[in-house]
């Protein structure tokens, strides 16, 4: 089942201005160690930091929260599958919220996929509760 849907649109020319401007105290303000290795690797650093604010900002909403309630930005990372893939881990608060969400007997699982179109960058996520499978029977 779905638990939560979030989208966001980010303009790629404004985080490149907000990284100018506020540089090393943005980047550790709003990004894991993680995001920001993989974003300063890449050749549009801009750009891929925009995708990934985009994606916190995109699943602050599929939680019900937005940047409330106390979920900070990098309680919410992106990071990728060997294959590419962007995944979402959530810690801290946005992952007692997550457990909060998500209805007994169920795992949640985070979807999330990142595109840009200079000079915009976009997020979805999406939230599903799978249910867990039943234990196997041992007495057997």
């Amino acid at each position: 089942m779905i638990l939560g849907i979030g989208s966001d649109l980010a303009n790629i020319e404004r985080i490149a201005r907000t990284l100018d401007r506020f540089g090393d105290r943005f980047r550790a303000r709003v990004f894991t160690e993680v995001e920001q290795r993989k974003a300063e690797a890449r050749a549009d650093t801009p750009g891929t930091y925009a995708k990934r604010w985009a994606a916190k900002e995109a699943c602050s909403k599929a939680l019900g929260t937005g940047l409330r309630m106390g979920i900070a930005w990098k309680d919410m990372a992106v990071s990728n599958l060997p294959t590419g893939q962007p995944v979402m881990q959530v810690t801290g608060w946005a992952k007692e919220r997550l457990a909060q969400m998500t209805p007994p007997g169920h795992t949640a699982i985070i979807h999330v996929t990142l595109t840009d179109d200079h000079p915009w960058a976009q997020a979805f996520v999406v939230i599903e509760a799978r249910p867990v499978p039943p234990a196997p029977d041992s007495a057997g």
